[in-house]
């Protein structure tokens, strides 16, 4: 094998490779024979294809499969070779026909850059800490005695709290909705869904007692001709209910799974699972911080385009939002994600920060534990690559930030247990 590297600008590499043609055509040969001892041919008997039927019939399928699997190998062989570490898989360039005993390729791709030893100790990283309190796990039980609530019909008028429904029609800028009739709805007064001009109508309201009003709704509102337009909404109250909360009890803590142990157990299973959620939300608090702080402290840092591209393209996928525009949009968040890739794993690789694959069975068992299977999605984890792919470079992300912020300039940060999960609330 013959190899021979143009560079293309800082990054790029053209790797031209030159193979004997024997070695394409041993292999040809060999599955040729070996298809035709296997082969079912119509009207021929099994084993006994003639060569010169499977060369015409699978020549050209055989031939291409390995002149792929050749290149693949070679070019693995000849980056190994030239020291080289690809960013993205090759552009292969070939006619795949021999020329004076040797078939040629070309390879063109980028390589990944050169960083050159990291140093984090002046990197100012801020640690947020929290820890869930008793308070939090009340204040958890009655939003869990919120979801379980019931309603029940009265008679008086509508008060904060109370479930409205009702019918309305609405028009302006061109639009009536519905275009017939009324459409009939249900509101929770002080639950902020609809508009606030809105629920001051509904307030104080009695069954059948009607109303009229210039109402602005939100951007949101799900129906799209009213969405962020303002309307004269014409409606009649249909009924008020009042909420029903169940009493924490027996039966109340069953309906969560609890079998023994009543309320005791269930305040520990409540702050168990407050904690779990706590736990990773302070190291998504903590990696965006680091991952901020690591990626503006390299701002020359050179990088693949073709990896910036392909992230860009990655993004707008996710978002749903095709198109150059939307691509072009998204190209210097990707540029920070690769930066901060590349940063990671060369820190891990220079500090020789391992992969702990006890740390990636207790993400995993946290995972699992929010469904009711649990023993399910480990196996779904355990049979996909990808999963486990993914979940293993998470961890081990996880892993070389917390070493950054103990390397680093760093300090603490108290946070409430409602500070840390809605911030700005």
């Amino acid at each position: 094998m013959q190899v021979s590297i143009e560079n293309v600008g800082s990054l790029g590499r053209k790797l031209t490779v030159r193979l004997p043609a024997a070695r394409l055509e041993d292999t040809v040969r060999s599955r040729i024979q070996e298809m035709g001892r296997t082969a079912r041919l119509k009207g021929f008997r099994p084993g006994k294809v003639p060569t010169k039927v499977i060369e015409q019939r699978f020549g050209g399928q055989i031939r291409n499969e390995a002149l792929s699997e050749m290149i693949g190998s070679s070019f693995q062989e000849a980056v190994n070779q030239e020291n080289l570490r690809p960013a993205v898989q090759p552009s292969i360039s070939t006619s795949g026909r021999p020329e004076n005993g040797e078939i040629e390729y070309v390879a063109t791709f980028e390589v990944l850059p050169e960083i050159g030893k990291i140093d984090v100790s002046a990197l100012e990283i801020v640690k947020p800490t929290s820890s869930v309190t008793a308070a939090d796990v009340d204040q958890m039980i009655e939003t869990l005695r919120q979801q379980r609530r019931s309603w029940t019909p009265v008679q008086r008028a509508a008060q904060d709290g109370d479930m409205v429904l009702f019918e309305y029609s609405a028009e302006g800028e061109g639009v009536r909705h519905p275009e017939a009739g009324s459409d009939r709805v249900g509101v929770v007064l002080g639950a902020n869904a609809y508009s606030p001009e809105l629920e001051q109508q509904l307030a104080g309201k009695s069954t059948d007692e009607e109303f009229k009003a210039t109402v602005q709704f939100p951007e949101a509102f799900r129906i799209a001709a009213l969405a962020g337009k303002s309307a004269e909404v014409a409606g009649k109250v249909v009924r008020v209910q009042e909420p029903q909360l169940p009493d924490v009890d027996e039966a109340f803590v069953a309906s969560f799974g609890v079998k023994d142990g009543g309320l005791e157990r269930f305040r520990e299973d409540v702050r168990s699972n407050l904690d779990r959620e706590l736990k990773g939300v302070l190291m998504g608090r903590l990696k965006a911080g680091v991952i901020e702080k690591l990626v503006d402290a390299h701002p020359e840092l050179d990088l693949p385009q073709s990896m910036i591209e392909n992230e860009a393209r990655q993004l707008a996928r996710q978002a749903n939002a095709p198109g150059n525009e939307a691509f072009v949009a998204y190209l210097p968040v990707a540029r920070r994600r690769v930066g901060a890739g590349l940063l990671i794993s060369e820190l891990a690789r220079q500090n020789e920060i391992r992969l702990d694959p006890k740390r990636v069975s207790e993400a995993l068992a946290t995972i699992a534990s929010t469904y009711e299977e649990p023993e399910k999605v480990v196996e779904l984890y355990t049979r996909d690559p990808q999963l486990m792919h993914a979940l293993r470079n998470r961890v081990i992300e996880d892993q070389v930030v917390e070493w950054i912020a103990d390397h680093a300039k760093h300090s603490e940060q108290e946070l409430s247990f409602n500070e840390v999960m809605r911030p700005g609330a």
